[in-house]
């Protein structure tokens, strides 16, 4: 049996070459090929591609960028994969670290130049016992609620469909995400930006939490509406706010949210670029792998829900 040809571009890399072998393929070139591995942006993609390539495998969980300029519609013959759930592990983590400092106050702590103890003592919390809920419970929320309730947090999880998740407590579907507010003690966003999910979370949402309750974003700043969480946490509507990501990004000098003493903001580095190319190679040979037998593929992209 002829091995399946599969091309790499813009450019290649041993670990993609090592990863599509692995997967049970060839490297091959465009002309001739069966899918194609992108590990590059949008902006160097070819107008046009080869009738024989069936499958387009992208770098990047996010494919906004790919919808916005059009190239996703220009080729709906072809079937499109994103990285979603490659990076999930390291974004889970980072998710967790920003609503542990959050809810223990170690922001507060580690910037104290005086010994303050009992002021502490009065607002360290902790997630034992917390019900924390995951808005988007795809690979980054499947990746975070056994790191949850390994310290002895119960999860309520949204996702599109509503199809139960393991791990967790409870699983909603999106249309009922209005349900899971009074139900949490912290939420943790981890959907996908699309026209529906803009501002998902506003000022109504916000005022259904509590005065310690902590919000995380790790999927995309648009869709926390950044005027309403920083009236939210000036005026003590919630505990606080952990971001990885903001809107507007980067984030501007002198915005409000570098200096409230109830957020934290890390510059979007929860999938830092070393952990990066092992993650998209191993994600690679698996959906190689994949292709070849003729499975489904993992991460396939929906034209119609933008992701």
């Amino acid at each position: 049996m002829t091995p399946v040809p599969v091309a790499l571009g813009p450019h290649t890399t041993p670990l993609l070459e090592e990863a599509v072998i692995r997967g049970g393929a060839v490297v091959s070139p465009l002309e001739g090929a069966r899918a194609l591995v992108w590990n590059a942006g949008p902006d160097q993609f070819p107008d046009s591609l080869p009738d024989g390539v069936r499958w387009v495998q992208l770098f990047s969980a996010g494919v906004e960028e790919w919808f916005d300029s059009g190239i996703i519609a220009r080729h709906s013959d072809v079937e499109w994969t994103s990285a979603a759930g490659a990076f999930a592990a390291t974004v889970a983590e980072h998710a967790l670290t920003l609503l542990l400092a959050g809810v223990r106050s170690l922001s507060d702590q580690v910037t104290a130049t005086t010994w303050r103890q009992e002021e502490f003592f009065g607002r360290v919390g902790t997630l034992r016992g917390a019900r924390v809920g995951i808005l988007g419970a795809g690979g980054i929320g499947r990746a975070l609620i056994p790191m949850l309730t390994a310290v002895g947090a119960a999860v309520v999880a949204v996702n599109r469909s509503g199809t139960e998740i393991p791990g967790a407590d409870m699983t909603l579907p999106a249309h009922r995400t209005d349900e899971m507010w009074s139900l949490v003690d912290h939420v943790v966003i981890a959907a996908p930006a699309t026209a529906d999910t803009r501002h998902l979370v506003g000022a109504d949402e916000l005022r259904r939490l509590g005065p310690r309750s902590w919000v995380v974003n790790v999927a995309r700043g648009s869709l926390v509406d950044t005027d309403a969480l920083v009236a939210a946490l000036r005026d003590g509507t919630i505990g606080g706010a952990g971001l990885d990501v903001t809107e507007p990004e980067p984030l501007p000098d002198g915005h409000p949210l570098w200096t409230l003493p109830n957020a934290i903001v890390t510059p979007h580095c929860s999938n830092p670029p070393a952990v990066r190319p092992q993650a998209f190679a191993d994600h690679v040979a698996a959906n190689v792998s994949r292709f070849v037998a003729g499975e489904q593929l993992l991460a396939r992209i929906d034209p119609l829900a933008g992701y």
